[in-house]
């Protein structure tokens, strides 16, 4: 499973890093401590019979593709095998939704994920952080911290966003999509 983000500790809380939350989180579930490898952190876990690679691409999230493709290679999967989490700016903030395939909706680092791959027939799960009232705000939007008032739904949704990482594991990508 891979968490979307930006590397270096001023991006550590944006909004943008929510996929590095949600590993985060599981990380810690599982017992589990970061280790680098190659471009990205690490952790491996075991969970009811699988062995799960936890993967934050050490990347910038536009061009998170190419890392996450090695990753996927390096450990031998497949790109039906990805779980991929990341920040959604069209649900509402705090909202959970998952995928089971899908375009990109805008979101270049899930487009850049889907280039290198060569299929959008990927796991996901999205968290939504919410949309700004103007366009021209949306950069200065995914790369600004929670406010104190969104703390609770950004906990609360991050911890639904692990329990719906954990019910994909045992669920396949499928032609026919779903949500949930």
């Amino acid at each position: 499973m891979v968490g979307l983000g930006n590397p270096g500790p001023e991006y550590r809380h944006t909004r943008h890093n929510i996929g590095h939350r949600v590993l985060d989180l599981l990380a810690r579930t599982l017992g589990r401590a970061w280790r680098r490898n190659g471009p990205a952190l690490e952790a491996r876990a075991a969970w009811r019979g699988e062995t799960l690679h936890l993967i934050k691409p050490s990347a910038f999230m536009n061009v998170s593709g190419p890392v996450v493709a090695r990753a996927l290679r390096r450990v031998g999967g497949e790109p039906r095998d990805l779980i991929l989490v990341y920040d959604d700016i069209d649900l509402p903030l705090g909202t959970v939704r998952t995928r089971l395939r899908g375009t990109h909706g805008g979101h270049n680092g899930v487009r850049s994920v889907i280039e290198a791959l060569g299929t959008d027939e990927i796991r996901r799960v999205k968290v939504g952080i919410g949309r700004p009232d103007r366009k021209e705000e949306v950069a200065d939007h995914v790369l600004a911290p929670f406010t104190r008032d969104e703390l609770p739904a950004v906990e609360a949704a991050v911890a639904a966003a692990a329990d719906r990482v954990l019910a994909l594991i045992h669920t396949p990508s499928s032609p026919s999509g779903g949500s949930g």
